[in-house]
């Protein structure tokens, strides 16, 4: 792999005076070494640099928070501090799979984090099934990641399906003469897996489905697909992809003269990156998410213990900017391997996984509770839409502060 892999980017032991004992081999050492130690490949650079990020800051609060307590309190009172371990796979899936592994047989961690997105997610995953190491999944959603029989996989977001059906239900009852929709969904496991979902969704509602089409990634001009959707003339646009595929698509939009009733963007307007990046463009485009900072868990264990109490948090380390959803699942990952490796007693990755597996438990973000694949269970996935530039949650109704508002 090379000299430019030999030592993490960034290291964080935060815990004054931890030790970190270097080669230390197996449960027996682990133990005795008393730290817990959690890897990541993450995307610094590349095409998935901004995700990545937003990864690494949640991370980084959330042991700084840990370890100002001292660690984490097993139940015989031993304090385990933590140390994140974490690498720049540069947006390359390769690569992450080769940081996985070092940082197994390198750096002995005893849990991993996985990167964006479900197709590198997909292959860190499998490194860690081979070493039989827990990973814990943020922001990967595509059941095709969780069907490959893994036994170390557990991922806090919940099924696609959950928001495609919820979105077709919404958008019938406010838009009772909906009638047709055109999809365009980038070619990768999880924009392709949105799209088919919703393809699916809609037809089951008797939603004529006039284009349904995927672009290959790294497309940078849409203008034949968009020329084909508008002469079709749809109800509804759902187009998926990630932030700047959505940008473009946008733009592309507004300058060839295409619009909707209703256009979706799975999941741009998610990202305060889709909103600064359009202006008005991002007006009245709807989308899906599994969080938002609107919603109010309180009471709940873990070192933020309210969804208020980690939304303060984040204002105050991020200057001001909100949390999205890959901030608040990412986070709440983190309190679901605390809580595994308190009932698991320390670090053995067996006991860990066990206790993964057997996970019921209430955060910040919502419940996460792990189904036989590994998914959390699904739950109702807030609606959103861009209306005079601020974030508006339509859908569901326990939360929502604004009607939708058709494109105009």
């Amino acid at each position: 792999m090379g000299n430019k892999l030999n030592k993490p980017l960034n290291t964080m032991a935060l815990l004054a005076g931890a030790m970190t004992v270097a080669g230390a081999v197996g449960t027996a050492a682990q133990a005795a070494d008393g730290v817990l130690r959690i890897g990541t490949p993450l995307a610094l650079t590349g095409g998935l640099a901004d995700e990545g990020h937003k990864q690494a800051l949640v991370w980084k609060m959330w042991v700084d928070k840990v370890n100002a307590a001292g660690g984490l309190t097993l139940e015989d009172g031993t304090k385990l501090p933590v140390e994140l371990i974490e690498y720049d796979y540069q947006t390359d899936g390769k690569r992450a799979g080769q940081l996985a592994e070092k940082l197994i047989n390198d750096d002995e961690v005893d849990v991993l984090m996985a990167p964006f997105g479900s197709g590198h997610t997909k292959i860190v995953a499998a490194v860690a099934e081979r070493y039989q190491i827990p990973v814990v999944a943020c922001v990967a959603s595509s059941t095709s990641v969780y069907d490959q029989g893994f036994k170390y996989l557990f991922g806090t977001l919940a099924p696609n399906t959950g928001m495609t059906d919820s979105m077709v239900t919404y958008f019938q009852e406010h838009m009772p003469e909906l009638k047709t929709l055109a999809v365009y969904g980038r070619d990768d496991v999880f924009p392709k897996s949105m799209a088919t979902a919703i393809s699916d969704s809609a037809k089951a509602a008797g939603i004529d489905v006039v284009y349904d089409e995927l672009y290959a990634v790294g497309s940078i001009d849409h203008s034949a697909a968009m020329s084909s959707m508008k002469g079709l003339e749809p109800d509804w646009i759902y187009m998926t992809g990630y932030t700047q595929d959505l940008i473009l698509g946008r733009k592309q939009m507004e300058d060839m003269g295409i619009s909707a009733p209703i256009i979706t963007m799975v999941t741009g307007p998610a990202y305060k990156e889709f909103t600064e990046g359009l202006g008005d463009l991002a007006n009245n485009v709807t989308s899906s998410t599994w969080w938002h900072h609107a919603t109010g868990y309180t009471d709940v264990p873990g070192v933020w213990g309210s969804t208020d109490a980690f939304y303060q948090d984040f204002l105050e380390v991020s200057g001001g900017e909100d949390p999205d959803y890959v901030h608040g699942s990412c986070a709440a990952a983190m309190e679901v391997v605390a809580d595994a490796t308190v009932r698991a007693g320390g670090t053995d990755p067996v006991a860990m996984r066990d206790a993964l597996e057997a996970t019921t438990l209430e955060t910040f973000y919502g419940p996460i509770e792990f189904g036989d694949n590994g998914m959390n269970q699904g739950r109702e996935m807030p609606m959103i839409q861009v209306q005079d530039g601020a974030i508006k949650i339509l859908y569901p109704e326990a939360i929502s502060d604004a009607e939708m508002t058709l494109v105009e």
